[in-house]
């Protein structure tokens, strides 16, 4: 019989969770069974987690609400024991920071942080104290901490140049190991997917060198994008509002970035799998990688060093070298078949 939200998941709930969470992970589904006893044992716990915000848009945290496998709700009420979060939560003023101190004091939770730190003096405050220093507390009490969305991983938007506010993102301005999950907004099957596996496996998944899990981060955007085939086949858009664009070809000429960004954003896509940057019509604008604001900038250049199949010219020009190439061949094989068809007195002559 399933039970109400709230009031603990029933063994159906959990099988359902575990086997959404396996496709996420792509991963086998003859696994489900022995991953819902594993969520499920993992649950029984409540494991804690405090959720501090502070210099970005919350837009992670919209991105985190519509999560389906499972929902926010579910991972909220019933898998997890979310202690402190400031947007979501019910208290506010003195007894949410009443909340906070009690979570705190108790050193027994996981961390996650959305948004970057100000490391200017008087230039990000929370109830009259700094940021980075309710960073270090909160932070480094916690048995794990995960940076979420580009601004927690490397400053992201906020600290763009000229960064008057010195933002860094949590891993630089505390000087700890963190788990990155980037991107602008993070994806919330990704964050799930971390916490499940953690929850599960009773340890971190494989990260790269930049923090980032690899099951998340370890292909190129650029190997599983539905426009690839165009790319190879130099087909490209070479401005917004052509008959190229609106064809759906490659998009690397407008500024795509996805050649240079690792993330699995074409298998996980956002909003109940609906679509993506690409699939809508945006370049990629790279923002899976560190210090992406700078780094990719201007957003609607080209990549440099990017070795295109046909060199950089248009699809035009490749037909048109399509056509007097296959004019050639067309001639030379008239040429021969005429030669090999001439008698030895034809010759002669």
């Amino acid at each position: 019989m399933l039970t109400k939200r709230g009031n603990g998941l029933s063994r159906r709930d959990f099988i359902r969770i575990a086997g959404g969470t396996l496709a996420t992970l792509g991963m086998s589904g003859t696994l489900t069974p022995k991953l819902a006893r594993a969520l499920e044992k993992a649950a029984a716990g409540r494991p804690k987690v405090v959720w501090i915000h502070f210099a970005s848009d919350t837009g992670c945290t919209e991105s985190f609400i519509k999560s389906d496998h499972p929902s926010a709700g579910e991972l909220v009420l019933d898998i997890l024991s979310v202690d402190y979060h400031e947007s979501i939560m019910a208290a506010a003023g003195k007894q949410a920071d009443e909340v906070l101190a009690k979570a705190v004091a108790g050193k027994d939770y996981i961390c996650v942080v959305e948004g970057g730190i100000p490391t200017v003096p008087g230039h990000g405050m929370i109830g009259g104290r700094e940021m980075l220093d309710i960073a270090k507390e909160v932070c480094g009490n916690a048995k794990a901490v995960v940076a979420i969305g580009s601004c927690a991983v490397d400053g992201g938007v906020p600290a763009a140049k000229p960064n008057p506010s010195r933002i860094l993102g949590v891993g630089e301005a505390l000087g700890m190991k963190v788990v990155n999950l980037p991107c602008c907004p993070v994806n919330p099957e990704w964050l799930v997917g971390t916490v499940v596996h953690v929850l599960t496996m009773g340890k971190l998944p494989e990260l790269d060198k930049q923090g980032r899990p690899l099951m998340f981060y370890g292909r190129k955007i650029h190997d599983n994008c539905p426009r690839r085939t165009h790319f190879d086949g130099g087909r490209f858009v070479e401005q917004f509002g052509s008959k190229e664009e609106a064809a759906g070809y490659c998009l690397y000429k407008v500024g795509c970035k996805g050649p240079e960004a690792w993330s699995e954003c074409p298998k996980t896509r956002w909003n109940s799998k609906e679509s993506w940057c690409i699939e809508i019509g945006s370049p990629c604008l790279g923002c899976s990688e560190d210090k992406w604001t700078d780094h990719f900038a201007p957003f609607y250049g080209k990549l440099a060093n990017v070795a295109l199949p046909y060199g950089d010219v248009t699809a035009d020009q490749i037909g048109v070298g399509i056509a007097v190439a296959t004019g050639a061949a067309i001639v030379g094989h008239a040429v021969v078949k005429a030669s090999r068809g001439k008698s030895p007195d034809d010759t002669k002559k």
